[in-house]
């Protein structure tokens, strides 16, 4: 593996984001899963300035246990005046037991006399005096040098001097943080050059200390600017999983790593460690509730997924033409959606993919493709929407395949009716008629909306000759009008997402009525939840 640090700070600048509220269990559950993915750091946050961060250490000590990470204290020098020794939040660091501290120092003059409040050279007693301290304590301490490029460009001499009063400290890190996030690579590269240069810092060889990057994604470019820094001899790079971060985020450490180590030959994490990155990254997502990014790249449904005709005719011959890599090195997988776009080779691919082996050579599998396609084609201009709704064409294919789908139940009738009254809430009540297992079946629903009632009465109208549909759970509900200039009696499109709680499938319905788009795309994601069980028709 490289000597250039994996350093991952997801639990405390990634939870900065605007909505995210991590729980000590969440963080315990987020540093493990990070542990897996083999990165070399984890921030675990601010021991001391708040209680949930103090309770996260004091549990991580007994309750966490890293195989390939060191967990890592996040904190400030000491406060004017004071002394590192005496400094209550300077004492939480320690008493936090972890063996790393990364403490964040004023390296722009104008942070130091106008949010300080204090001279330069206090500044540089305070940088001197924490990381002292730190280190007689037994800690290896990393720095953060907060608005470093900017404070660079208003007094470079000044931000070198910060940088350098913490290395003659005992700084083992100076990680350079674009904390305003406005830097482009070029000026990235320019100023981390100089630097390593200033501060006779050559990567992480015939010195103590390393430079070390931190970049904020406020020009789109986090990612880049980390690639950059790098090149110009940054040694230690600082990221978030999935990108989180307070405004735009941080630079996406996934991506970071997945490009050094693939594109540039930098081992920085075993290979099948790598492989769990996709896995990982949504599991993170899971935990967040924040909804993975679809185009996220590398780890994202979208990534390696090719709609067009003509990438598919290509990807028949040869995936690398339309893939830079093979995504099973991070995890993912190559995947067709179907839509108007689609040509024969779209649907052979898609075939094969759901295990439907489909020969072009064979008239009467190439009479198939030619019906399937003609299909997609005409409910696409109707409004449906195959390549968001993967399941609800692999019910289309296996009907057109397999001549007929199991028949779990048959639908007799179904209503809604909504009550309102002054001073309370609209509730609904739905009543579905099927036969299933051989009988009728009647059952009412009750929900605080239609769908909601729908789902419901449905559910337990199969609950009996299905038990399995109890592990089926509707996690997401899309609606969107298709031709607004007809207001009211516009076409509308409805996207169901359901879970069985290891996997997650996506099911459409189009029509002039919300509730008939609504109940058609229900029923579909019923018959391929318990499709995919492999439940048997009873």
């Amino acid at each position: 593996m490289s000597d250039l640090h994996v350093y991952d700070t997801t639990l405390r600048d990634g939870a900065q984001q605007e909505g995210l509220n991590l729980s000590v269990a969440d963080k315990l559950t987020i540093a493990s899963h990070l542990d897996d993915l083999g990165v070399g750091f984890i921030e675990g946050g601010w021991p001391g300035a708040n209680p949930k961060d103090t309770e996260f250490f004091a549990r991580a000590a007994t309750d966490l246990t890293l195989k390939n990470a060191t967990l890592a204290a996040f904190g400030a020098t000491r406060r004017a005046g004071g002394s590192a020794a005496t400094d209550p939040l300077v004492r939480a660091l320690l008493d936090s037991q972890a063996s790393v501290v990364t403490l964040v120092a004023k390296s722009h003059v104008g942070h130091v006399e106008r949010a300080l409040r204090t001279t330069r050279e206090e500044n540089l007693e305070m940088i001197r005096d924490t990381v002292s301290f730190l280190r007689g304590e037994g800690r290896r301490v990393f720095l953060d040098a907060e608005h470093f490029f900017d404070g660079y460009a208003v007094d470079r001499a000044y931000a070198l001097e910060a940088l350098r009063a913490a290395a003659e400290s005992g700084a083992e890190v100076l990680a350079l943080c674009d904390t305003n996030g406005g830097m482009l690579p070029s000026r990235i590269g320019d100023v981390v050059a100089d630097v390593a240069d200033a501060l006779g810092v050559a990567g992480a060889t015939g010195t103590d200390t390393r430079l070390g990057i931190h970049c904020h994604n406020d020009t789109g470019c986090a990612v880049a600017n980390s690639m950059v820094a790098v090149d110009a001899g940054a040694t230690h790079v600082q990221g978030t999983v999935n990108g989180y971060g307070e405004r735009t985020g941080n630079a996406n450490l996934v991506t970071v790593v997945a490009n050094l180590q693939l594109k540039q030959g930098v081992q920085l994490i075993e290979p099948h460690r790598l492989q769990e990155s996709t896995r990982i990254s949504h599991a993170i997502s899971e935990v967040t509730n924040v909804p993975a990014y679809s185009r996220q790249p590398y780890t994202g449904a979208s990534a390696f997924a090719h709609k067009a005709g003509l990438h598919a005719s290509a990807i028949k011959v040869d995936p690398d033409l339309y893939q830079h890599l093979d995504p099973k090195q991070v995890g993912n997988d190559m995947r067709m959606l179907i839509s108007d776009m689609a040509g024969r080779a779209s649907i052979e691919l898609k075939a094969r993919e759901l295990g439907l082996d489909l020969d072009p050579t064979d008239a009467a599998d190439s009479a198939l493709v030619q019906r399937v396609l003609a299909k997609v084609k005409d409910l696409e201009l109707r409004g449906y929407t195959f390549d968001a709704a993967d399941a609800s064409f692999e019910l289309l294919l296996r009907r057109e395949v397999e001549g007929a789908l199991p028949d779990f139940f048959e639908v007799e009738s179904w209503r809604v009716i909504t009550d309102s009254q002054s001073h309370g809430d609209a509730l609904s009540e739905a009543t579905v008629k099927i036969t299933t297992g051989g009988k009728r079946v009647l059952r009412t629903g009750e929900g605080n909306g239609p769908v909601n009632a729908l789902d419901h009465a449905l559910r337990l109208a199969l609950a009996t000759a299905y038990p399995e549909i109890e592990h089926l759970e509707l996690i997401d509900y899309r609606v969107r009008i298709l031709d607004a200039a007809h207001g009211t009696d516009a076409v509308t499109r409805v996207l169901i997402e359901t879970s069985d709680g290891e996997t997650t499938w996506e099911t459409i319905g189009v029509a002039a009525n919300i509730l008939e788009a609504s109940w058609d795309a229900l029923v579909e994601s019923v018959t391929y939840g318990l499709l995919r069980a492999a439940v048997p028709v009873r």
